[in-house]
């Protein structure tokens, strides 16, 4: 999409809705609504290949999941050093971190972004950001935008999908929780940032993507030797943008249709 087309979509001056204020410390970490739904195609042995990597112990092979949802299982790529070797794992953890002093589940669902900005002193996330990061391999992530001129909160979003041909390593982080069954889960976060595109922008937030020669030096088990606006921003320019139908909206709704372009002119 071209950057005239693309602020076609958005408006003449290719700003999005203010997001509203948020109330609770969790809500303050994060922003729920930004990236908050993905398509992920690859097997984890695909992932494995791109990534070099191994399959890990804790892996679960998932059918292909284009609108996969906070809470839901998802592969991420995490580093590993046993026995003397440092590789690459591939792991499966659920969306949404929850904290090792949380006390039950329900905070997943608002810690599934976390602002980079404040990751590094967030109570929420400093643990995690210190020396569990991870990559989250996505196809692509869909972002609504509704344009400032429609000041009817309830009026309809605009869904648009944001993809690249070879996927987005979105920067991530992860946290081991132990359930009340004794029981232990791994969850993640995905980081964010003020979204800044050549062709515009579609939310006032974006995910961060890892390029691959800063994959080592993310995935490093210690105080990150990288500052973090050498991530990318992953908007309109970086990755291409169309909007889709708002069958996506839906997290009962899941194929290949949901990335699909349509025609909104």
């Amino acid at each position: 999409m071209t950057r005239t087309g693309l602020r076609r979509h958005l408006g003449r001056d290719g700003a999005p809705t203010p997001l509203g204020r948020t109330e609770a410390r969790a809500y303050r970490d994060c922003h729920v609504s930004v990236c908050g739904r993905y398509a992920t195609t690859r097997t984890g042995d695909q992932l494995a290949i791109d990534f070099t990597a191994v399959v890990g112990q804790f892996f679960r092979e998932s059918a292909p999941d284009f609108n996969m949802a906070p809470t839901k299982p998802a592969s991420i790529v995490v580093a590993r050093h046993v026995d003397g070797r440092d590789y690459r794992e591939i792991v499966t953890a659920h969306w949404g971190l929850i904290p090792t002093w949380a006390k039950d589940e329900k905070i997943a669902s608002r810690l599934i972004n976390a602002r980079a900005e404040t990751v590094a002193e967030k109570p929420s996330f400093q643990a995690a950001f210190a020396n569990r990061r991870a990559i989250v391999p996505v196809d692509g992530y869909y972002e609504w935008y509704q344009p400032k001129s429609e000041k009817d909160a309830k009026a309809t979003k605009q869904p648009f999908y944001i993809s690249r041909d070879a996927g987005l390593n979105l920067a991530g982080i992860y946290q081991w929780w132990r359930q009340p069954d004794r029981q232990w889960r791994l969850t993640f976060s995905i980081l964010t940032t003020e979204a800044v595109g050549a062709e515009g922008i579609i939310h006032d937030r974006a995910p961060l993507h890892v390029p691959e020669n800063l994959v080592d030096a993310w995935l490093d088990p210690k105080p990150l030797a990288v500052p973090l606006d050498a991530l990318v921003n992953a908007t309109p320019g970086f990755a291409q943008a169309w909007p889709v139908s708002t069958h996506v909206n839906s997290v009962r709704n899941n194929g290949p249709d949901l990335n699909v372009p349509i025609d909104i002119s």
